[in-house]
């Protein structure tokens, strides 16, 4: 069985010294997989929907828009 976070003593970090944690976790495994975690499907994905934002900048929804309409939803 994987260790807990409880197991190790992490719920004792500040949450700074936690966050910390996190980023130093997460370099060491985007090092181990050369290209990221992103599939090519995913990156070529990514990379299309880069290029038509760039083409059609104004063609957005506010951010709070976006908020509202989800918390709509989950209320429903």
């Amino acid at each position: 069985m994987s260790p807990t976070f409880a197991a190790l003593g992490l719920d004792k970090l500040s949450w700074e010294d936690r966050l910390a944690l996190v980023q130093e976790l997460w370099d060491s495994i985007t090092a181990e997989k050369p290209g990221g975690l992103l599939t090519d499907a995913q990156r070529e994905e990514l990379r299309r929907r880069v290029a038509e934002a760039d083409a059609n900048p104004d063609d957005v929804i506010p951010w709070e828009q976006v908020k509202a309409e989800g918390r709509a939803r989950m209320r429903s």
